[in-house]
């Protein structure tokens, strides 16, 4: 397999914490629709095919700390009263990765030459990732080993459900996750 990493400096919204951490504790590993959100970023060829990942075989996302920052938002509604209209306000909890490193792994060397000249966002367009310069080739036990989350795409014993696809006309994505290194928080 031919691995691209790509790291970030500041802050990062976790993935699905676009809902309130407090209630719903968004997950450390990345779903089906969002790797191949990814994946058409990469290669816009792919962008009429929905619903399939055909050129990232695995993914590896690991981060030192998550911190738990305030964000102040407006609801979607409208307050009326006699003499206004206003918003109310909301203040969330989201959950930010420091450091994040994530790998993607290609099974064509030319898939990660394409990947590795360009930037990846995880989640939201100013969550942006930047490639390191080299491409390294890895077994899959050397993958296996990167420290980091995966989701392990499909249905198994261990499967669960992560999320329901936008790509693929809201059909259920299914999963189980597989973990190596340190306990993240």
């Amino acid at each position: 397999m031919y691995i691209v990493k790509y790291t970030g400096k500041f802050g990062f919204i976790k993935p699905w914490t676009a809902v309130r951490d407090g209630e719903t504790f968004s997950q450390q590993f990345l779903t089906p629709s969002i790797i191949e959100g990814i994946e058409k970023k990469l290669f816009p060829e792919l962008l009429k095919s929905n619903g399939v990942i055909s050129k990232i075989q695995r993914h590896k996302l690991s981060y030192t700390a998550i911190d738990m920052q305030q964000e102040v938002t407006q609801t979607r509604g409208w307050k009326i009263s006699k003499q206004q209209m206003t918003r109310q306000r909301s203040i969330l909890l989201r959950g930010i990765m420091l450091d994040p490193i994530l790998y993607l792994a290609f099974k064509d060397r030319n898939d990660a030459v394409v990947a590795s000249k360009q930037h990846i966002c995880l989640c939201r367009n100013e969550d942006i990732l930047l490639p390191c310069t080299d491409i390294y080739e890895y077994t899959e036990d050397e993958f296996d080993r990167l420290d980091g989350f995966e989701l392990r795409f499909g249905e198994s014993e261990q499967s669960f459900l992560v999320g329901f696809n936008r790509f693929d006309g809201g059909n259920p994505m299914y999963g189980w996750i597989e973990y190596n290194g340190n306990k993240l928080l």
